[in-house]
């Protein structure tokens, strides 16, 4: 559970082989205004999910960690991270970009860091609704590549978990014809100054 009170309290935690995941709801009351502006965003299709998959690659638009902490999104998603730190550790973002998936996309599994690195990522849903029948959600996989649980988009739905854990972003289905905008934080875990 989250000590520190200026952290958020999370709607939802799970542990998947050790590692811990939180799903934080209803903090981001202008989710629309940041479908708007993605809407307008230059898109470019140079992100892969792994190595082995680097032909398929898919569409993303980077944010500029400087820009990125000026921005309302970032305090938002700094104090939920801020649950996850320790006395000994504490968390600094590194990369910041938005992915957008449609109807017949190819997503593939993958993880954001090494299994001892204890990263975090940060990953919010831009939409102003979503069906669920829309489909599009995060699986998360434990080691036996089993589904641990998988995530639904919302509106302004936050999900924050250890860059280990083995996850997908799902493209929405035949019947959907919203972009399904999922905005990344990467943090990198570093030691407290002592």
């Amino acid at each position: 559970m989250t000590t520190n009170p200026a952290a958020l309290a999370a709607s939802r935690e799970l542990v998947i082989d050790g590692r811990p995941l939180r799903v934080f709801d209803g903090h981001l009351p202008n989710v629309g205004d940041y479908v708007r502006g993605l809407s307008k965003a230059a898109f470019t299709r140079t992100e892969i999910a792994r190595p082995d998959t680097a032909e398929y690659r898919h569409w993303a638009t980077e944010v500029k960690i400087e820009a990125l902490v000026q921005q309302p999104i970032f305090d938002i998603t700094r104090r939920a991270a801020m649950g996850f730190a320790t006395a000994e550790y504490g968390y600094r973002p590194y990369r910041a970009y938005t992915n957008v998936a449609s109807y017949g996309d190819m997503l593939f599994t993958h993880t954001d860091c090494l299994p001892d690195q204890h990263d975090l990522t940060a990953l919010w849903y831009l939409c102003e609704r979503w069906d669920v029948e829309w489909g599009g959600e995060t699986m998360f996989y434990d080691a036996q590549d089993e589904v641990a649980c998988a995530i639904r988009p919302q509106p302004g739905r936050l999900v924050i978990f250890d860059g280990a854990i083995k996850h997908v972003g799902r493209p929405p289905n035949r019947i959907c014809y919203a972009p399904r905008y999922t905005f990344a934080v990467k943090f990198e875990r570093v030691p407290v100054p002592r």
